[in-house]
């Protein structure tokens, strides 16, 4: 059995973990590419092939540059990530994958809309400097809009 200390340690993880995965949205939301940075690891591997991006690995820095040059075409964005769920890995207590849903809105001033829905898979690793993303796989659930923003 755990001991309180053990327990306290995991409480603590958790609310680390899920409080990385929400920066993960809304430092894409407020476009502060520093914070985005701050919670992935060198390099990342993304997996968002379901979205048309084949599964790679990125140097951290490509992968943030890529995500501005995306995200930022769009007036503004609303990226809502709840229902984490937070699973530990049993054999490395520095290992965790936190899912969790994945609405994102993405609006332009003319109107246009375009809608994601799914969910992501977050693995993370402890790091001295925190828990940082060092996977992402995202499932998409259904699509709504064009994805090309028109000014």
């Amino acid at each position: 059995m755990p001991t309180l200390e053990q327990r306290i340690q995991r409480l603590e993880d958790r609310a680390a973990i899920i409080d990385t995965v929400i920066t993960y949205a809304t430092s894409i939301d407020s476009a502060d590419w520093s914070a985005y940075a701050g919670i992935l690891t060198d390099p990342v591997h993304v997996d968002f092939s379901e979205a048309g991006l084949p599964a790679a690995d990125f140097p951290r820095d490509q992968f943030v540059g890529m995500a501005a040059g995306l995200l930022e075409a769009w007036d503004a964005r609303q990226h809502l990530s709840p229902n984490h769920r937070v699973t530990f890995d049993d054999t490395d207590p520095d290992r965790a994958v936190c899912f969790s849903y994945m609405y994102a809105q993405h609006h332009m001033k003319n109107g246009d809309l375009y809608l994601m829905r799914g969910s992501y898979d977050h693995h993370l690793l402890r790091t001295p400097d925190g828990w940082k993303i060092e996977r992402v796989v995202q499932h998409v659930s259904w699509l709504e809009g064009d994805p090309n923003p028109k000014p």
